[in-house]
């Protein structure tokens, strides 16, 4: 196992970890669990420079690293619905593309398809969404509003990625 893939292992480790501490009585259990976020959004940027910077990017990484990020979102935002900081509507809409990425994914790679790297507007969807992970956790003005604003950019993205996927495999049929 790789550097790259060993980081994005523990991003799957950090995932209970940041619901524990969520829902514990530990002092400043917010800025704990922002802190475990911040940890798990830096372990992913740092495996994915190591992976491309050493040529370490393997089939196994490409899958499991947006499958790490996802299970952080699923967790936060279910602990943010569960303490009331955000609607279920907003949930819904969240859990709803997350889990059908999820499970499209894992359908396509077994089946043997190629998968399609995270691109641009996929990777802003996910900066911003921590920023607004944050801002919520923290309570802060607008914070709901950027929220639907940041799931519309989410659906737009999976858009993309679909026509991207499509487009990869119809050609990869036709050699």
């Amino acid at each position: 196992m790789n550097l790259p893939n060993l980081l994005t292992i523990i991003r799957f480790i950090l995932v209970p970890v940041y619901w524990g501490v969520f829902f514990s009585e530990i002092p400043g259990r917010v800025y704990w669990s922002l802190g475990i976020v911040l940890l798990a959004g830096l372990t992913d940027v740092v495996d994915g420079y190591i992976a491309r910077k050493h040529k370490q990017v393997t089939q196994l990484g490409i899958m499991l690293d947006p499958l790490a990020d996802k299970c952080m979102l699923i967790a936060v935002f279910l602990s943010l619905l569960l303490s009331g900081v955000i609607g279920i509507s907003a949930a819904i809409a969240i859990l709803i593309r997350e889990l059908a990425m999820i499970i499209f994914s894992a359908i396509f790679h077994f089946r043997g398809k190629k998968t399609v790297p995270a691109n641009l507007l996929g990777k802003l969807t996910t900066v911003l969404f921590y920023v607004v992970l944050f801002m919520l956790m923290l309570h802060l003005p607008a914070a709901q509003h950027l929220l639907w604003v940041v799931i519309g950019l989410s659906y737009l993205a999976s858009l993309i990625y679909i026509s991207q996927f499509r487009s990869l495999n119809r050609s990869s049929h036709a050699k």
